[in-house]
């Protein structure tokens, strides 16, 4: 590692930066041509602490005595935080405009006390109306709401409560929700009007993700119609205020600025191959040579975090016992963690020990985790692209922004002068981007345009987007939807279009659903699609372990030999369900089985949690579900109840499909490029499929499908519906 320049000043030098840009920051100006005048309150705050790590289970006993005890405890913290020590100042700004941009970096206070200012206002002027604070992100939500209802002295659930998928505390004395913005979308498509709520706060929305950015264009679209009385504040943790006020027509702008810490910046010398032993070893050098504090590891994904966690717990007891340093205890953290989990992150550790969180960039400014001194930054994060031309998303693994970057760094200074290990040169760090993309430049933006169909948009392309995605994207969306049968030739939503945009998933897999509902093998599909909507289900074994593990995975899956991923995923779904549920030591078979295969004991049960969330949905829909016997929703072996399954997948993924050649490679059927099976596949080593689906495409060196079925070419014939001609052509082309 080598430090960078002037390393001794560098976290000044950093501070001062940051100072010098907000100088020039056109809202922040006093010659601004913002109608509305911007408040900049500046300050240092000595005991600064907006930790939400203080978590109340739900299964706690306790009194109301001692909820005001513990509210009276945290209020003195409280009133230590920026946000809380200019209340009068912030307050009439909120009061007096319809809109307010708020920017408060992480560690002001913002998303505990600013909600919990408006509150107490509508309980004190006995006003009507509840509070909804949007998050990007399940864990930020439940953490902030279970920390608000501490500080406000209630249980989780009474007055403060949050609603997230698969999780919902609120009830009718709710007053203040924190949600995810998937969640503030779906109760926007079920009542336009939101007439539930006198405030909305948008929080971290800097993140820029697509539902915060079709969020901010709805409630536009309210406050200029239906609810001109909605009052509404844009938080961020970031510069970026302009656009979130001239979007609200020059909204007034409040700048709260938090305390930092100096952080000293080290760079590597030479760039890394494998980024998960270069954070492992940087994390031992902290371990060896520097104080008592605890590190927060920047990593692109669910997959690295997972492999981190897993060797540092192999070797943190051996480095511990051979060199008398502290013992390093490892955390995952990402957004598929259970609640449980992820609290154990902000739990501190006692003794002589060493937190190390491994965690995706969800760390940034979303959550808030106490103790940490030291960052170690991979510069990565993973991200979908959605290539419009060929109608597929990849996944990648890319550079970090120069924000992004200030940000993880900024996680080290927090409590006290920290470190932060950049795992790049300085010269690459220099040649980032300035800002991450908005995730809508880069997505795929089918399923934003169901919605503002189901909201009865019909000027797509001139709607009131914050960020427009661009006229060829929407064009090819809305040619999705009609493809999918979501739109008839006006482009008017159908009946399927209005099911499809119900169902918590994205409109291909909601096509999927309807289609089962329709020939008669809803139950299996649901399984299937469960499987495929939680991430990393499927572990990747050790070189060592590799053919071992694949040759039990093989030997337990007979259909999915023949058939490829989807049905081998029903096969093993199956088996943790039906088979190994039975026993009184359920738990303790279905773990070694997970392990003995590789499987994600944690992602099969979440498949569970969302395989009872979409059989609620679909009995709504579609009347009910045919309650048959266990034997009759497991899979068997019969080849026409799996061609029935998969020409349902085929309905929503006919364009994800290729062909094979005489040479046994394949072409995808859209566009003739060829394309490879991934190695993980059933049907890697089977080289005989007439033609295959899949619902995944991966680039590394090469383009390869994930999630691959042999399909018939048969097939593609019979599903083949309005706009894929070109499918029809290629394939008898081919023959």
């Amino acid at each position: 590692m080598a430090a960078a320049n002037n390393n001794n000043s560098s976290g000044s030098k950093y501070a001062s930066k940051k100072q010098n840009g907000r100088r020039n920051v056109q809202p922040f100006n006093r010659d601004t041509q913002i109608k509305n005048p911007s408040k900049i309150i500046r300050f240092n705050d000595p005991n600064e602490d907006d930790d939400v790590s203080n978590r109340l289970l739900k299964g706690d006993v306790v009194t109301y005595k001692s909820l005001k005890s513990r509210a009276n405890e945290l209020l003195r913290v409280r009133k230590t935080l920026p946000v809380y020590q200019h209340k009068s100042e912030i307050m009439p700004y909120i009061n007096a405009n319809p809109v307010t941009v708020l920017i408060g970096e992480t560690g002001s206070g913002k998303s505990t006390q600013i909600p919990q200012f408006i509150l107490e206002q509508i309980y004190d002027k006995k006003k009507h109306g509840s509070i909804a604070v949007t998050q990007p992100r399940r864990v930020a939500a439940i953490n902030l709401a279970t920390r608000v209802a501490q500080e406000h002295g209630c249980k989780l659930g009474d007055q403060v409560g949050y609603s997230v998928r698969f999780d919902n505390t609120t009830t009718a004395k709710t007053r203040l929700k924190y949600l995810t913005d998937g969640m503030l979308l779906r109760e926007l498509m079920m009542n336009n009007n939101l007439k539930e709520y006198s405030v909305i706060i948008i929080d971290e929305a800097h993140e820029r993700t697509v539902l915060t950015d079709l969020i901010l264009g709805f409630l536009k679209s309210l406050i200029q119609g239906p609810r001109p009385d909605l009052k509404i504040i844009v938080m961020s943790a970031t510069l970026q205020a302009e656009k979130f006020s001239e979007f609200f027509n020059n909204a007034p702008i409040l700048f709260v600025e938090g305390r930092k810490f100096d952080v000293s910046q080290y760079y590597l010398k030479a760039p890394t191959d494998d980024i998960v032993d270069a954070v492992i070893r940087c994390c031992i050098q902290i371990n060896q040579g520097e104080q008592l504090g605890d590190v927060l590891c920047f990593l692109p994904g669910q997959e690295e975090i997972d492999k981190a966690v897993t060797i540092m717990e192999k070797i943190a007891k051996y480095v511990s016992d051979e060199t008398s340093v502290p013992l390093l205890i490892p955390y995952p953290l990402y957004a598929a963690l259970p609640p449980v989990q992820q609290a154990l992150v902000f739990a501190p550790v006692k003794g002589f020990k060493r937190k190390v969180i491994f965690s995706t960039n969800i760390a940034e400014t979303s959550v808030t985790i106490s103790g940490v001194k030291f960052v170690v930054d991979s510069g990565l994060r993973k991200v979908k692209v959605w290539r419009h031309q060929l109608g597929l998303a990849t996944l990648l693994t890319v550079p970090i922004s120069q924000a992004s970057a200030m940000q993880r760094s900024g996680r080290a200074g927090r409590e006290s002068e920290g470190k932060s290990f950049r795992l790049y040169c300085e010269p690459d760090y220099l040649k980032l981007p300035k800002q991450s993309e908005p995730e809508i430049a880069r997505s795929d933006v089918t399923s934003p345009v169901l919605m503002l169909k189901r909201y009865g948009i019909n000027d797509i392309v001139n709607w009131t987007w914050f960020e427009n995605p661009g006229k060829e994207a929407i064009i090819m969306g809305l040619q999705e939807l009609y493809e999918l049968g979501a739109l008839d030739t006006r482009g008017n939503i159908t009946k399927r279009g209005e099911q499809m945009a119900l169902l918590p998933l994205q409109p291909h897999l909601s096509s999927v659903l309807i289609k089962a509902s329709e020939v008669g093998c809803l139950s299996q599909v649901i399984d299937i699609i469960s499987c495929l909507s939680v991430e990393n289900l499927m572990l990747n074994p050790s070189p060592e372990e590799r053919d071992e593990v694949n040759e039990r995975r093989l030997s337990l899956c007979n259909a999915g030999k023949k058939y490829g991923d989807l049905i081998m995923l029903k096969e093993l779904f199956d088996i943790y369900f039906y088979e190994l549920g039975k026993s009184q030591d359920a738990n303790s078979e279905r773990n070694d089985w997970c392990k003995g295969l590789c499987i994600s004991l944690r992602g099969f049960k979440n498949v569970v949690r969302v395989r009872d969330q979409l059989r609620v949905y679909c009995k709504r829909l579609f009347s009910s579900i045919n309650e048959e016997n266990e034997e009759a929703r497991k899979i068997g072996e019969n080849g026409d109840e799996i061609s029935k399954i998969l020409k349902c997948f085929l309905t929503g993924f006919i364009k994800n499909t290729a062909i094979g050649m005489p040479d046994r490679s394949y072409r995808t059927v859209s566009t003739g490029e060829p394309i490879s099976v991934h190695p993980s596949s059933m049907l890697f080593l089977n080289k005989s499929c007439p033609g295959i689906m899949y619902t995944e495409y991966v680039f590394t060196t090469k383009g390869y499908a994930r999630n691959v079925s042999r399909i018939e070419l048969s097939w593609l014939q019979e599903v083949v519906t309005n706009g894929t001609a070109v499918a029809k052509q290629k394939i008898s082309s081919s023959k």
